[in-house]
């Protein structure tokens, strides 16, 4: 068909239409792309420059300094040390299999180090730094970070970490810290705690004593830091740092020269000691023996080392002073003692005979002296400690009246001072035994329990914080933690509601156990005018003495195996006539309280007093040169090692 020029004239107008059409949605496309573009450029390019510096900046927690111990007078028991180490962050590294060869051709790693750090890095976000090794020599540190371009993902760095300057003397004090584990996050102390420097691999925690107690406070809080990284993820420079908060540094009331005494003289008995203070409360001394070294578990204690604690039948990881708990035996007579007179059952000049034992039906409750004692009063019955007197005077007042005089005085109560598994002690009564023994209290247990037998259980701090409550007359409290700084004096504990005269019966029996020609502690008492001791002696027995055996001769205990010997006690204060210093002793399987416990109680009094080592005429005239001898054996620190630190507040 032929095409008119009207037809091509038609044609013509259309594609000039579409052509405008096309070309104008073409530049509408080509504005809004521009102005999209200027909009990018311009208006967001402080946004979209943000966002390309964080494809090549890191931020990173900066682990802050954590708070330092001291005693009481400013010595550091736990300080920090600078930490050689070298950290490896997944995401950067690449071919983390490559990079770990070629560190290790720097550095020696053992293959058992190797494999915990790979499950380590598996384990954690690709993106947290893992330690590899730590504690390096400068030499091995310097090499590293020379050979840093090769490390992809690799970094040294130079932290911190905890060190125990006066070791063993305050390992079940202060404790020890160590890197925190899963089982610390989720089924431990932490697992409430949502700081993210847990999540930071072998980042250093409390694990027992006032360095778990108080980690919030130890802890302080983390910084940050900036850092630039290349294509490698090597770091090319730090660009900013946010400090953080270090931790707080802890006064407590310990004597560090006090403390070392009393470690080294229980020696390797396995054995306790608690010194207080009568009238603060403070806690001057907590001994537990045998001790241990906590820098070795700070730095990774070994299996074999480990092992070796583990299997010691002195049990050194445990901490004897307050989660040892043990029949008090006659040391808790004088609870016995202060419930009757309270309750007016017997009178102090009332005497009560004592033939060796005590019938109750066909069974006999025997007193250790097997002749028996006579007719006492009570001041001579604490003074010869009759167990005779008080089975009777124990039977007159009651379990229930006993159980509530001893909570009084401090027993049968978990005493709030940071330090691990502190133990409640027990306290029985009626109901108790029925709830858990489901069988009802008898006299008998009455009998045991006035002479601190039976089911009745006190730690060594419970009984030093009897004695002061004793020796004060005031309900005064253990305290471990001082202020940093000293304000107004503290407030006099409030007075026991106790009969003053009462007390000062009890102490008079006290004083005459170290003083009194039958005082059953005469041989360690003090003979310095001014400071005279007042205690009280205490076997407790761990085994039952059959009747063919007492029949027989009951054996003594040097003949028995050490884990079936008794335990011997002491508990004292000085001076008689304005106690200050409160101590109790402990000797697991030691025998007699008197021969073994009340000399070692004597000795840290007059220490503690002294405030260093006491004159020989303190001691009795016969026992001196073998005081003398001791004093010169004992392997006491040198005084001048307790450097006194500068207490940051």
């Amino acid at each position: 068909m032929r095409r008119t020029p009207k037809d091509t004239a038609e044609g013509a107008r259309i594609v000039n239409r579409r052509g405008l059409i096309l070309g104008g949605a073409m530049a509408a496309f080509s504005g809004l792309l521009i102005a999209r573009m200027r909009f990018m450029q311009v208006e967001q390019a402080d946004e979209f420059r943000l966002l390309a510096d964080e494809n090549r900046i890191n931020i990173r927690l900066v682990p802050p300094s954590r708070g330092l111990i001291f005693d009481r007078r400013g010595v550091p028991l736990a300080e920090n040390e600078q930490n050689y180490r070298v950290v490896l962050v997944r995401e950067d590294a690449g071919d983390v299999g490559e990079v770990l060869a070629r560190l290790q051709r720097i550095i020696h790693l053992p293959e058992e180090d190797l494999q915990k750090v790979r499950e380590e890095i598996e384990r954690r976000s690709p993106f947290v730094p893992v330690t590899v090794a730590d504690r390096l020599s400068w030499e091995a540190f310097s090499e590293i970070a020379v050979n840093a371009p090769a490390l992809p993902g690799v970094a040294p760095e130079v932290g911190q970490s905890r060190i125990y300057p006066l070791d063993q003397d305050f390992a079940h004090v202060v404790g020890y810290v160590g890197p925190v584990s899963d089982y610390d996050l989720t089924e431990g102390y932490l697992s409430e705690d949502t700081d993210p420097l847990l999540q930071i691999p072998k980042f250093q925690v409390g694990k027992t004593g006032v360095e778990a107690k108080m980690e919030h406070d130890l802890r302080g809080q983390a910084g940050t830091r900036r850092i630039e990284v290349n294509a490698q993820g090597r770091v090319m420079r730090e660009l900013g740092r946010i400090s953080g908060r270090a931790g707080d540094n802890i006064r407590l009331t310990v004597d560090s020269a006090l403390q070392n005494y009393v470690q080294v003289r229980l020696g390797e008995e396995s054995a306790s000691a608690v010194v207080m203070d009568c009238e603060s409360g403070d806690l001057l001394a907590v001994g537990s023996a045998p001790s241990f070294d906590p820098n070795k578990f700070v730095r990774g204690i070994s299996v074999a080392d480990y092992r070796a604690l583990l299997e010691n039948d002195h049990r050194p990881l445990h901490n004897k002073s307050v989660q040892g708990t043990y029949p008090p035996g006659s040391t808790f007579k004088m609870v016995t003692a202060l419930a009757a007179l309270e309750h007016g059952v017997v009178e102090p000049d009332e005497t009560i005979f004592c033939g060796g034992y005590k019938e109750l039906g066909n069974r006999r409750f025997h007193c250790w002296r097997r002749g028996g004692h006579g007719r006492l009063p009570l001041v001579n019955a604490l003074e010869q400690s009759c167990d005779v007197y008080f089975y009777e005077i124990a039977e007159r007042v009651g379990i229930e009246n006993i159980s509530a005089m001893a909570r009084k005085l401090g027993l049968g109560e978990r005493h709030d001072i940071p330090m691990s598994a502190v133990a409640s002690g027990l306290t029985p009564t009626k109901a108790w035994k029925r709830e858990n023994r489901d069988t009802d209290w008898l006299i008998g247990d009455t009998f045991n329990s006035g002479i601190g037998q039976g089911f009745v259980l006190a730690s060594p701090l419970q009984l030093a914080v009897m004695t002061a409550r004793i020796a004060s007359g005031r309900a005064v409290a253990p305290r471990l933690v001082r202020p940093l700084d000293a304000g107004e004096p503290d407030p006099e504990a409030p007075l026991l509601d106790i009969d003053p005269a009462h007390l000062r019966f009890v102490r008079e029996g006290m004083y005459a156990v170290t003083n009194s020609a039958r005082g059953t502690a005469r041989a360690s008492r003090v003979v310095a005018d001014g400071i005279r001791m007042a205690g009280k002696t205490g076997t407790s027995q761990v085994r039952n003495i059959t009747a063919a055996e007492r029949a027989a001769g009951v054996t003594r205990n040097e003949d028995l195996p050490w884990d079936r010997r008794d335990h011997a006690l002491f508990v004292s204060y000085a001076p008689h006539d304005a106690p200050k210093i409160a101590c109790s002793v402990v000797v697991e399987h030691g025998g007699g309280g008197s021969a073994v416990a009340a000399p070692i109680a004597r000795d840290i009094v007059l220490q503690a007093l002294y405030g260093g080592t006491p004159p020989l005429d303190a001691y009795p005239t016969s026992q001196r040169g073998t005081i003398r001898t001791r004093q010169d054996e004992l392997p006491l620190r040198d005084p001048s090692s307790f450097s006194i630190g500068r207490i940051r507040a």
